[in-house]
């Protein structure tokens, strides 16, 4: 019954850990998990514990592991003087096979500077009203561009191109394929 319990300790603690520092909610602090977690130990022990789950999840993270090098790790962190318990590595494993996607994506969405594409759509239009009357009825290729941050509202742009300029475009991507084939086969 104490394993049990002390496992969900732990799990709480990495999900706190999760929370601070991949999910970039502050409402969770040191303080707040010792009080609810660990009120029994002393700060130091605490802090302890705290910057040891804290390592060897950022160890994890920032590795992407898969299950099999997670297993590898953890089998060596119980081997390693000052590493972790057995119980702490299978606590450890299963909290990463729970959250192993979400933290990717936070992590990949904290190192992004700028605004990435969220989404492209695209379609043809006629013309049907223009200042030059050999325009109306003219084809118009219209796309629409979704950029944005995480968690930031989105910027739209919008592309109209006329058949002349999708031709060029066009040729303009044939141009890149025969460069990325080129380089890819010659590899």
């Amino acid at each position: 019954m104490a394993e049990l319990e002390s496992s969900k300790y732990l799990s709480g603690l990495l999900n706190g850990i999760a929370q601070n520092t991949y999910y970039e909610n502050k409402e969770i602090t040191e303080e707040l998990l010792k009080n609810e977690l660990y009120p029994d130990i002393s700060q130091e022990e605490f802090h302890a514990l705290l910057e040891k789950m804290k390592g060897v999840l950022k160890s994890i993270a920032s590795a992407d592991m898969d299950f099999n090098q997670l297993e590898a790790f953890l089998t060596a962190q119980t081997k390693k003087q000052g590493g972790v318990s057995a119980e702490q590595a299978a606590v450890l494993s299963k909290f990463w096979k729970n959250h192993k996607s979400k933290i990717r994506e936070s992590l990949i969405s904290q190192s992004r500077w700028d605004n990435s594409l969220r989404n492209v759509s695209w379609r043809v239009d006629l013309k049907t009203q223009s200042r030059h009357a050999d325009q109306v009825s003219a084809a118009v290729g219209v796309v629409e561009l979704e950029l944005g941050k995480t968690g930031k509202e989105s910027e739209f742009i919008c592309l109209e191109f006329d058949e002349a300029k999708v031709n060029h475009v066009l040729k303009k991507m044939c141009e890149i394929e025969e460069s990325i084939s080129a380089i890819t086969h010659n590899s």
